[in-house]
């Protein structure tokens, strides 16, 4: 084991304070920071490869060159979904304004044949009863409504126009293959390429994606949903029209009827705010990265398909990483009607491509770098008195001054931190890992702090199946986020995940919200949406983890743990982590 002196060396490199590095793309430390004319995916790739960083691999190459194919496409793209926006823009806002026109006249003429001339002599009072959420619009019951609001959408489409055709978008790219083979690395140094290219674009991990998609569909419900519509106020179009208050009432029971409609198909609604930069008035072509592509339960093939879906059918461009090919990742044939309309789409817009490298990158790295100085073990009292030397010089080197902090995750929940300076937070495995926590908590803690120290990590068999998990979720956070680790445990890397002939794993990772009232009930509007039962989803998410899944994430949590270690990765720290991004 390297002397203090020497580890606090590695340290520094990765925890400079350079907060000089403003850009703030999700890649690792292999991908260049953008410039004004970027050069592609595959020129960077032959660079690295040229510099002796990178092996040369021809299935990495494969994938660059196609990678290089689609970002090759992109600017023109860009161009076409720009005016596609602008004419959108403009055909939507015509619309809108036949649409008022439509039912202020269909109103009118509904007045003068008497249809409401049976209303009580306090009908005029009713608007601002019902402005007050006290009482039902006084508007056409059942099938009528829906009769009405078709017919109305008819005329439009003779009026005004069909919708204006979306472009044809470039195919995106499917990338699956081995744990360690390359594949986020292909994908970031892509997306890296199109920054200042592309506007609307994210990438997210599938942890990140979904919680993502949980807030979004929260934050929704609140704006659009039952409570809002208990209290929903008339338009200050319709209260401004020169009209009746009898026809008033009825627009605004149509307007009501049209929002509950919308409230039906919450998934669309979300995916169309997905990837939108709310700093852009500007719109244009969208690129989504999502790396681990999974589907670990029932709400996550009903959500992923109805955001996917949306987002394909709209023009955007997906990459996607995953283990396993498409159609393999669906096993246990959950939902299988949905996922199966899902994958099809999938397949018509993205070209699959498998990484078919038996080789893991991240252990040939570290083999060519470093000890692995942040990864301490046995659990013994030398490695017990080094990790708190390292805890110590650490701390030092930003003022010493230790604190408790308390970090907002979701939904008005919050996690505390016992220990932290200006950056960097210790936690046992325990604390961590033993507790009913989650991917938000993880992201959370990742996000605030570049450097996080745990101590105590045990051997993980299934007899700790709950811990494990939680455990693997929390290393494909501080690996995505790019957080220096240094820890203290029982095994060396490769055996600290013991097999799994005792049973399969519990991902209680995705359970995490279920005992928050709000996201539980979107989870139930969502399955509803597909017409699923939400009971079988339990049974459902213990069944899909099988002892291949886990041996998945074992050798993905295992491989990420040792290029964790390696200069590479530490350079980028300072870099890549959102800490150094923050506003002074």
């Amino acid at each position: 084991m390297r002397k203090v002196s020497q580890i606090s060396a590695v340290l520094r490199l990765a925890l400079s304070s350079s907060k000089r590095s403003r850009h703030t793309n999700v890649c690792r430390s292999y991908c260049t920071p953008p410039n004004p004319t970027p050069s592609g995916p595959l020129t960077s790739y032959s660079k690295l490869v040229e510099q002796g960083r990178l092996q040369h691999d021809p299935y990495q190459e494969k994938v660059a060159s196609a990678f290089q194919n689609l970002f090759g496409r992109l600017e023109h793209f860009e161009k076409e979904m720009e005016d596609y926006h602008v004419r959108l823009e403009e055909w939507e806002k015509k619309r809108e304004e036949e649409r008022r026109r439509l039912m202020v006249e269909e109103a009118e003429k509904k007045e003068e044949d008497g249809v409401w001339a049976s209303m009580n002599k306090q009908g005029q009072k009713l608007l601002g009863r019902w402005v007050l959420g006290r009482r039902q619009m006084n508007v056409e019951p059942g099938v009528g409504k829906w009769v009405s609001y078709l017919n109305r959408e008819r005329k439009l489409d003779s009026i005004v126009g069909s919708r204006p055709a979306i472009p044809s978008a470039p195919k995106g790219l499917y990338i699956y293959g081995n744990v360690g083979c390359g594949k986020t690395m292909l994908m970031d140094m892509f997306y890296s390429s199109t920054d200042g290219m592309i506007r609307h674009r994210q990438r997210f991990h599938f942890h990140e994606a979904m919680l993502k998609i949980n807030e979004q569909m929260h934050k929704y419900w609140k704006e659009n949903g039952e409570e809002k519509s208990s209290q929903y106020s008339v338009s200050s179009w319709i209260m401004n029209l020169p009209v009746d208050e009898r026809v008033k009432e009825w627009i605004a029971g149509e307007e009501f009827y049209k929002q509950q409609l919308q409230m039906k198909h919450i998934l669309p609604a979300v995916a169309d705010k997905f990837l939108v930069d709310q700093q852009s008035i500007k719109k244009g072509a969208s690129i989504l990265c999502f790396d681990e592509i999974q589907t670990v339960d029932v709400f996550a093939i009903v959500a992923l398909s109805g955001i996917m879906s949306r987002l394909l059918n709209t023009g955007t461009v997906l990459v996607a990483t995953s283990n396993r090919a498409p159609r393999e990742l669906n096993q246990d044939g959950m939902q299988k009607e949905i996922f199966d309309k899902f994958i099809s789409k999938l397949e018509k817009h993205c070209e699959i491509i498998s990484i078919g490298s038996e080789v893991d990158y991240r252990r040939v790295a570290a083999k060519n770098s470093v000890e692995h100085v942040h990864y301490l073990w046995p659990l013994n009292n030398a490695v017990m008195e080094e990790f708190e030397k390292m805890w110590r010089q650490v701390t030092d080197q930003y003022g010493g001054e230790i604190t408790s902090a308390t970090l907002p995750v979701m939904f008005g929940r919050t996690v505390d931190v016992p220990e932290s300076c200006k950056g960097v937070a210790r936690f046992t495995f325990e604390y961590l890992c033993g507790r009913p926590v989650g991917a938000a908590d993880y992201i959370a803690v990742a996000k605030n702090y570049h450097t996080i120290f745990i101590s105590e990590i045990p051997a993980m068999s299934m007899e700790i199946r709950d811990k494990a998990r939680r455990f693997i979720t929390l290393v494909d956070e501080l690996y995505n986020h790019h957080c220096c680790l240094v820890s203290s445990a029982e095994t060396p890397i490769d055996e600290l995940f013991q097999g799994t002939a005792e049973g399969t794993l519990f991902d209680l990772e995705s359970f995490q919200f279920e005992t928050e009232t709000e996201d539980s009930r979107l989870r139930r509007d969502v399955l509803a949406e597909g017409s699923i039962s939400a009971a079988g989803s339990p049974s459902s998410i213990v069944k899909m983890l099988s002892g291949e899944e886990e041996m998945f994430a074992f050798a993905r949590a295992a491989s990420r743990l040792i290029e964790m270690q390696t200069p590479l990765y530490l350079e980028g720290v300072r870099f890549l982590h959102p800490y150094f991004h923050q506003p002074k």
